[in-house]
């Protein structure tokens, strides 16, 4: 009989299950992809109810693939972190979510700053500053755009806690989603009171937090049968995607850096104590272990250009998908012939805190082709996390050796092109396409008491392949490095003249 643990992964396009064994082997996974809303610029929404769809559909198509007589010890949950899924007294749905990449809470983020007694005095409570994607700004953007729905409120979760009150009927989150809120002490891992009681946000609209391997209930009856399974199999905490990504590479300690190329760009480490971060370029988020910090940088938008690029050529090739996009992008030479992208589509986060960026190319000519639009993407995309990598240096990790995740890393050219940009080895670890489902399963592992520790479950990671930079595009990419990072700052005033245009 084979025992497995489900890992959960609800993404910002798709939602991906998997079962995995005792000895870290993926035994099989299944996706059902979601629409993003986006109504006006800078706005990302999605309806929870087909979140659950979804889910629902991929664990039962998972489960009917698994071998005859396998036992599902637990399931772990992983998913987008800082959406704000309100719920009224009956925890039914209000509104559609307000995602991570959302931007419309800018000023109200201005505005927590200020009553925290500025940027010093938040980082001291919360140890991050309040970025628009952050669910603090987004509620109090409720209370002032949507008053009625801002009442009906009783209860906010995020994301992958949604599909935990779907599963179990509790209320519960875990310490790393928590921390991307804004409104989580993260050196304490507890619900900041001081800053809620200074927004006047009552502490009972939020959740219990509990540590990432910890049980938060077990299935509903219902779902069990729907499922076939016992309704005592428990379902654990779990953790934000960003920070179980870098968990599900078997980064716990120090010393390496993950990079996470999914539809955000992530750079991220793990820290035994919980970092002081003086002017908040970088995330601190409570690791997926009681003793362990994550650090990162997040860029907005990375495999999500290429989603982008797909979607806008689709009217003319209804047939184009990710691969022939890198297809195209291999028939381009490095650089691009001269042609640069900004990946700013939804603003931007890290290395800049920049709402009003835009996406942008530079330096299009006649001769240029949609395969240097595709491979431009790409090496603008990378060209933004190494930015990232500078700022983590910087804060003293250690940024030797990098290892990736997500799901573009099927693909060999982002992950040579990346190592290429970075003038350092990259590294690819099993579980690596697998993305935060991977970890999520790990931690449901931990949580079983099947591994003594999240050590011991990160030790099943192993490397898969090794990609080192190709010499010869060393001095090209410094020179387009240098370019890139001087566009921002160039462009920086246009885009915000442009962002006032569209309001």
């Amino acid at each position: 009989m084979a025992t497995c643990f489900i890992g959960i992964d609800l993404g910002t396009s798709a939602c991906k299950v998997l079962a995995l064994d005792t000895s870290g082997e993926v035994l099989d996974s299944s996706v059902r992809e979601y629409p993003v809303l986006t109504s006006r610029p800078g706005w990302a929404e999605q309806e929870p109810a087909r979140w659950w769809e979804a889910t629902d559909d991929a664990v039962r198509e998972l489960l009917d693939r698994l071998p005859a007589g396998s036992q599902v010890r637990g399931f772990g949950l992983c998913g987008q972190m800082h959406g704000l899924t309100a719920l009224d007294e009956n925890r039914e749905v209000i509104r559609p979510a307000i995602l991570w990449n959302d931007q419309r809470a800018a000023p109200q983020c201005t505005e927590i700053t200020e009553r925290a007694g500025g940027l010093a005095g938040l980082i001291d409570l919360v140890q991050n500053r309040m970025l628009p994607g952050f669910t603090a700004g987004k509620i109090l953007w409720l209370r002032e755009h949507e008053p009625a729905a801002y009442e009906r409120m009783r209860h906010l979760v995020n994301p992958k806690d949604y599909l935990r009150l779907r599963m179990t009927g509790d209320l519960v989150t875990e310490v790393s989603d928590a921390s991307g809120t804004g409104l989580f002490d993260v050196r304490g891992r507890r619900w900041s009171t001081e800053l809620l009681d200074l927004l006047d946000i009552p502490v009972d609209l939020l959740p219990r937090a509990v540590e990432s391997h910890e049980p938060t209930g077990t299935l509903r009856p219902e779902v069990a049968q729907r499922w076939g399974l016992p309704a005592s199999t428990p379902v654990f905490g779990g953790g934000g995607d960003a920070v179980i990504q870098t968990t599900s590479m078997g980064i716990i300690e120090d010393g390496a850096i993950g990079i996470t190329l999914g539809t955000a760009g992530i750079v991220a480490g793990a820290s035994g104590a919980c970092p002081d971060d003086i002017d908040g370029t970088l995330q601190i988020s409570c690791g997926n272990a009681p003793d362990r910090w994550h650090v990162m940088g997040v860029s907005l938008v990375a495999g999500g250009a290429f989603q982008w690029l797909r979607d806008a050529l689709r009217p003319v090739d209804p047939e184009l998908d990710y691969r022939s996009l890198v297809d195209l992008a291999r028939q381009a030479p490095p650089g691009s012939e001269g042609l640069l992208f900004l990946p700013y589509l939804l603003g931007e986060r890290c290395p800049h805190v920049a709402p009003e960026a835009r996406g942008s190319w530079v330096g299009l000519t006649p001769m240029h082709s949609t395969a240097h639009l595709s491979r431009s993407v790409m090496e603008g995309v990378l060209l933004n996390l190494r930015e990232i990598v500078e700022v983590c240096e910087s804060t003293g990790l250690d940024c030797t050796q990098v290892r990736v995740s997500g799901g573009a890393t099927v693909e060999p050219l982002w992950l040579q092109m990346l190592a290429d940009v970075l003038q350092r080895e990259v590294v690819t670890v099993t579980g690596a396409a697998e993305g935060g489902a991977y970890g999520a399963a790990l931690l449901a592992g931990v949580g079983t008491g099947d591994f003594a520790s999240l050590s011991d479950a990160a030790a099943l990671v192993q490397e898969t392949s090794r990609f080192k930079p190709e010499a010869d595009n060393a001095e090209l990419y410094d020179r387009l490095f240098a370019i890139h990072r001087r566009l921002y700052r160039t462009l920086q005033p246009t885009f915000a003249e442009l962002a006032g245009a569209q309001r």
